[in-house]
């Protein structure tokens, strides 16, 4: 197995990507190091408890980073979304935190980084915050003498059944309109994608991709939905009233109408390379089917994204 005997170092592995990433390196046969806050938490314990070393690190301390990334053959890099409801990063943070990533890395040796970003990332300002805050962070990455490669996953489609999604209520609301195309991607498949990046450097360094499993309308969404959960879901876009009394969200509404939000993956393209990547109704019927199930009971009337 490519992995033996070499290291990577996963940042956020208490949480969904890194996790994943943790997870998919550890079946490839890598060494796993995760830098979490405290290596006593019951998600730092499960982590040690399937073979991944855990050592104490923090973002916002240099020091921890270079004794977690001493020895490492890669580094995996996540940073808090700044633009989170309740985020305790500000949009200042986020950049920091991912260019001292980046440039510790390449002081200590690493031979490989991987940077998780976003599909929105482009050539102009998207005017949302949180996600040019990553325009800048790669950026960053590609001016260091280190090997790299960023990738840019689509919307998780895990969001799309958390609490205060409605789907509680017989409804799923969201950015797009009914009859707009939005890609996806299985968390899942984030950690393989990763490890198969980690696996052939000389393949995808100095690579940016776009990742995803699956395009979907959201009236195609709403028919996989009520399948899957037995009773009738509809889809609707978020309210006009909201869209226009919250700015992020509006914006984040355009984003999806002209394209960028919705995500430009090459579906035919990254099936041929990754096989195991899943279509929406095969990810409710598995890695999904719980958290269907849990959404579904659900009493939570606010909504997920923000």
């Amino acid at each position: 197995m490519a992995g033996i005997n070499k290291t990577v170092v996963v940042l956020g592995a208490t949480g969904q990507q890194g996790g994943s990433v943790a997870a998919a390196l550890r079946a490839d046969g890598w060494a796993v190091r995760a830098v979490v806050r405290d290596p006593s938490s019951h998600r730092a314990r499960s982590l040690s408890a399937v073979g991944v070393e855990t050592v104490r690190g923090d973002l916002g301390d240099p020091e921890s980073l270079r004794a977690a990334f001493s020895g490492a053959h890669g580094v995996f890099s996540v940073q808090p979304n700044s633009g989170q409801a309740g985020a305790a990063v500000t949009d200042e943070d986020e950049v920091r935190f991912g260019t001292t990533v980046a440039d510790i890395a390449e002081c200590c040796g690493v031979a490989h980084l991987v940077y998780s970003s976003t599909v929105a990332v482009g050539p102009t300002p998207t005017g949302v915050a949180h996600l040019d805050v990553k325009a800048a962070v790669e950026a960053h990455v590609r001016n260091l003498d280190i090997a790299s490669t960023i990738i840019r996953p689509a919307t998780f489609m895990e969001i799309l059944v958390l609490p205060g999604m409605g789907l509680d209520r017989g409804r799923l609301h969201f950015l797009m309109s009914p009859d707009r195309v939005h890609q996806l991607i299985a968390v899942r498949d984030i950690g393989r994608i990763v490890a198969v990046v980690f696996g052939s450097p000389d393949r995808y360094a100095g690579r940016t991709m776009e990742i995803a499993g699956d395009a979907l309308t959201g009236t195609a969404l709403a028919e996989h939905l009520t399948r899957a959960a037995g009773r009738p879901i509809s889809y609707s876009r978020l309210p006009e009233t909201l869209l226009a009394q919250d700015e992020v969200l509006g914006k984040l509404a355009a984003l999806a109408d002209d394209g960028r939000l919705a995500g430009n993956a090459n579906l035919d393209a990254l099936r041929a390379e990754f096989p195991f990547l899943l279509r929406f109704d095969r990810w409710l019927a598995g890695p999904g089917a719980r958290l269907l199930e849990e959404a579904l009971r659900s009493t939570d009337t606010g909504f997920a994204l923000r």
